[in-house]
């Protein structure tokens, strides 16, 4: 079962993605410390460790919004960090933040598909994707692009959520994301 933000809409998963999150741009970065209780800074901070014991020199940030994985990258030490997303509005909120943070040498933010990678084959020393895994409106093509585009032994990092299995903690996700998510998520 596909899952896509604008049931009425007849437009497919991808343009109904992109159009969500460029409404949402604004307050992203907001909505996403709140909804995921920080737990995505924590997974990122994890990530970047792992990042800094295999070295990659080049990353590609798939999905990556208003690149907060990217910037979270930079501490791994690479040469280059290259973003991609659909959403334009995300980009230019991801744009200000490495341009404030003066990280403009180091990280390059394109307009770009998951499913349809605009590089050369085996050209990124590790891709990394933070909660984006789950809007790619085609998975096996986009994680095969992903895969084209990875060198040989490179990494590859995803960070996304999956629903639980431990019987209480399951029950309290569910309910979480059922009531608690979408309240929070309308009032901000």
């Amino acid at each position: 079962m596909t899952v896509i933000p604008y049931k009425e809409l007849e437009e497919g998963k991808k343009e109904q993605v992109a159009r969500m999150f460029n409404n949402i741009s604004h307050r992203y970065d907001l909505l996403n410390r709140v909804l995921s209780l920080g737990i995505d800074i924590r997974w990122r901070k994890q990530a970047v460790k792992l990042l800094k014991v295999h070295n990659p020199q080049y990353i590609l940030d798939v999905a990556t919004g208003t690149g907060d994985f990217a910037i979270a990258a930079v501490k791994s030490g690479a040469k280059k960090i290259t973003g991609v997303d659909i959403s334009d509005q995300m980009l230019a909120v991801g744009r200000d933040k490495i341009a404030k943070l003066n990280l403009k040498d180091k990280i390059e933010l394109l307009n770009g598909d998951s499913e349809n990678l605009n590089f050369q084959d085996n050209l990124f020393d590790a891709v990394i994707v933070s909660f984006g895994v789950r809007n790619f409106e085609n998975l096996e093509k986009g994680m095969s692009e992903i895969l084209r585009v990875l060198k040989p032994g490179g990494l590859l990092i995803v960070l996304e959520f999956s629903k639980p299995s431990g019987y209480l903690f399951k029950h309290i996700y569910s309910f979480y994301f059922r009531f608690i998510l979408p309240s929070v998520g309308k009032m901000i």
